[in-house]
């Protein structure tokens, strides 16, 4: 068999695929360089991810695991928490919901709504989060058995405000007649059980 070497179409073939190599590392490197790192934190108003996640530490509370309508027509006491993932109160507040997650999670229902979810209409019914909210984040509404609304309050309500309406509403002893609730650690508990 007769070969025919064309090195002249060799060279053109070498020559296209490092052109094409060379362009492809600019614009890798023109992509690394103008892309800006998110510098979000919990004192900026900028989006860094679910704030229950990355700053209670609480992926649990998104998404609620029931809706509104569910909760009321199992007469179940409710607290809705309104914020936007992007705020810095909300960001700041993300806590106190949790702690009140890790108080009263098995007996209320504890629903985060992002606001950017609320449909925008002219009425609500009341089994809809938009009927209580009331243009402002962070809000706290918190509903008893019968749907009545117990506490509405905007910006950084403490816990120990939340804490007594849901002890009014499931009958407990005000908190300066009963004892501290106090998490266990992991080993004392551990330990307990061993005995």
């Amino acid at each position: 068999m007769i070969s025919i070497k064309f090195p002249v179409l060799h060279k053109k073939i070498a020559d296209w695929r490092w052109l094409v190599s060379k362009c492809l590392s600019l614009l890798i490197c023109l992509l690394i360089i103008g892309i800006q790192p998110a510098w979000a934190g919990i004192n900026d108003d900028n989006y860094d991810g679910n704030m229950f996640v990355v700053y209670a530490g609480n992926g649990s509370l998104v998404p609620p695991r029931q809706t509104l309508a569910q909760s009321l027509a199992e007469h179940k006491p409710t607290v809705l928490a309104f914020y936007v993932d992007d705020s810095r109160d909300c960001k700041e507040y993300a806590i106190v919901i949790s702690r009140v997650q890790e108080f009263y999670g098995q007996a209320a229902e504890i629903m985060p709504i992002s606001v950017d979810t609320i449909p925008n209409k002219k009425s609500y019914d009341p089994t809809e989060p938009g009927y209580y909210y009331t243009g402002g984040v962070p809000q706290v509404v918190v509903l008893n058995q019968s749907g009545k609304v117990v506490l509405n309050k905007q910006g950084q309500v403490p816990f120990e405000e939340i804490d007594d309406r849901l002890r009014e509403v499931f009958d407990l002893l005000p908190r300066t007649e009963s004892v501290q609730l106090k998490r266990r650690s992991f080993n004392e508990f551990s330990s307990e059980l061993a005995k």
